[in-house]
């Protein structure tokens, strides 16, 4: 039950609604069984013509627990499942304060339709957990020890039988198909995840798909995964069928030798023959409980199955949660000490054996190769991951004790990539500075080139947008930020030169005194930049002023001969 340990804690949050969801659970089911076996006892006394009233109490008997059965299943009903609602609200909650800190690195390791179904398909298979496997077997065992004390009251042999049926039903059929359940709710998990990466890269990918006439090799994969899915999904409802139908086949038997064995009781004289069809009446009611025992092994493989999935996702991407505080009132130094680092599941080093100084209020270049490992120092810089071996420090402290919010907060970021939101220019600017005024925002589009009304509309992810309006609409938001730390990963690469010249005149101009790291390819206005780190390889190559790499003649300086005669 390991596996479930979370979902148990989140479930006992909700002590009130369980306890009253059990309690009238309790009161539903023994009302049933009084209700029945009630009915078996007028029967049998009618039979002896007894007095009026003798039959008009046994009739108020049965008003009565057909009103307390009615009750106590009303009630049970909204309790149960409102304490239910209420565990998944605290589920998602919780899950998603594990998953914010941790998903920008998530897409690395795992495939978007793999994350899609284990966020969304195995939080809502939890939603059973409370109702179908929490709260059954406590209700049954409880229903059951009192209608067997009450049983053994008129006949030690039958309540005996009862037991053994409870014993069939509540514990041996269920435990049984559980250990077959397993191995199909695995492969109906798998199939599902399956399903939803192809239809997921399929949804990506379609224009590609198109352009390059695969869409029928793509469908036919899709409809594979299709019917994987399908098919594991019937062999998981054939378990589950053959687990009710042996459980009502036993709780039938239990009912015919109940009925046997008072029979025989009644004949020797060991039960007075009144009584033999209320306990009829009784061991075909009390077992309507032992249904939902039926069901349970494959709700709590499912739930099982679900909750690993789900939580390992978090579990073993969590790192050490940081305490510390950016105060961001003035530019921070960034230093890296023989870092090193490599993508999951890569056997290649993404970085090995990195050491960088960047001073406070300093501008960096970092250029290199595509592949030298640029683009990886500014995740780890973002703790989007965390160092293999090595220390990186922002302002002194290690970056692990730095909280990821202060750290996110007092940063100025543009990525390669830039997701953009539904909505209008003036929304996906208000990211930056939700307090900055429509002139504000105006005046740092105009610095990047662009002339858009605050009332552009943005389609998904800038789906109206040249690849050069994205990257000044970023660029624009980093301005409106403002913060103290300067992260540019490619900011002008899509852009002219002359719009690259303005963009670059506004971030000399406002971050005078702030710390700049830039990526680049481009060797153009290089010289303006207090220091220039070369990668290759993963490896910090040469590391020098303008000048200073020039002078030396080494890998900077065939860089920029070869920059040179590309563009003369």
């Amino acid at each position: 039950m390991k596996d479930l340990k979370e979902v148990i804690r989140l479930v006992t949050l909700e002590k009130k609604d369980i306890l009253l969801s059990i309690i009238f659970g309790f009161l539903a089911g023994l009302s049933a069984v009084g209700l029945f076996a009630s009915s078996g006892y007028l029967i049998s006394k009618a039979a002896l013509l007894p007095p009026l009233y003798a039959l008009t109490v046994l009739i108020a008997f049965l008003k009565l627990f057909g009103f307390a059965r009615a009750l106590g299943r009303y009630a049970e009903r909204y309790f149960s499942h409102r304490a239910t609602f209420s565990i998944l609200s605290h589920l998602r909650v919780t899950f998603y304060k594990r998953l914010e800190p941790i998903a920008p690195r998530l897409f690395q390791k795992y495939r978007s339709g793999d994350l899609l179904a284990r966020i969304v398909g195995d939080v809502e298979s939890l939603q059973n957990f409370f109702l179908r496997v929490y709260y059954p077997p406590v209700v049954l065992v409880i229903i059951f020890l009192g209608t067997i004390v009450f049983t053994s009251i008129f006949s030690l042999p039958v309540a005996v039988v009862l037991l053994l049926g409870l014993v069939l039903t509540g514990l041996v059929i269920p435990a049984w198909y559980s250990v077959k359940q397993r191995k199909s709710s695995r492969f109906v998990r798998e199939s599902r995840g399956q399903l939803s990466t192809e239809a997921t890269e399929f949804i990506y990918g379609f224009r590609d798909l198109k352009i390059h006439q695969q869409v029928p090799e793509k469908q036919e994969m899709l409809h594979q995964a299709s019917r994987d899915y399908l098919h594991q999904q019937e062999k998981d409802s054939r378990e589950m069928l053959a687990s009710h139908s042996w459980n009502t086949f036993v709780t039938l038997m239990v009912s015919w030798v109940v009925l046997g064995l008072g029979a025989f009781l009644v004949s020797s004289g060991d039960l007075n023959g009144l009584f033999l069809a209320m306990l009829v009446m009784i061991s075909l009611t009390v077992f309507e409980n032992a249904a939902p025992m039926a069901v349970l092994p494959a709700h709590l493989e499912d739930s099982r199955r679900a909750s690993k999935r789900l939580f390992s996702l978090v579990d073993e991407e969590a790192g050490e949660e940081g305490t510390e505080k950016m105060d961001g009132l003035h530019a921070p130094a960034v230093t890296m000490e023989e870092v090193s680092w490599r993508f999951p599941g890569e056997p290649r080093q993404a970085l090995t054996n990195v050491s960088l100084s960047i001073p406070s209020g300093s501008k960096t270049a970092i250029v290199g190769a595509s592949g030298s490992g640029k683009s990886t120092i500014f995740q780890l810089l973002l703790k989007f991951q965390t160092v293999d071996t090595g220390v990186v420090k922002v302002d002194g402290k290690d970056i692990r004790t730095i909280d990821e919010e202060s750290l996110w907060a007092h940063t100025n970021v543009m990525l390669q990539e830039n997701h953009f939101f539904f909505g209008t220019v003036r929304d996906n600017l208000s990211m930056a500075d939700e307090k900055a005024t429509d002139e504000e925002q105006l005046a740092a589009l105009a610095s990047t080139g662009l002339s858009f009304s605050l009332d552009k509309k943005v389609l998904e992810k800038g789906g109206n947008l040249s690849g050069g309006e994205k990257q000044r609409l970023a660029a624009a938001r980093a301005f409106l930020k403002g913060k103290r730390l300067w992260l540019l990963d490619e900011p002008t690469s899509s852009v002219d030169t002359l719009t690259e010249r303005g963009i670059y005149n506004r971030l000399f101009d406002q971050a005078k005194d702030d710390t700049v790291i830039l990526i680049s390819h481009r060797l153009n206005g290089l010289d303006k930049m207090d220091q220039i780190i070369v990668m290759e390889g993963g490896k910090v190559q040469e590391c020098g002023s303008y000048e200073d790499l020039m002078n030396r003649r080494g890998v900077f300086y065939e860089m920029k001969k070869i920059e040179q005669s590309v563009l003369a």
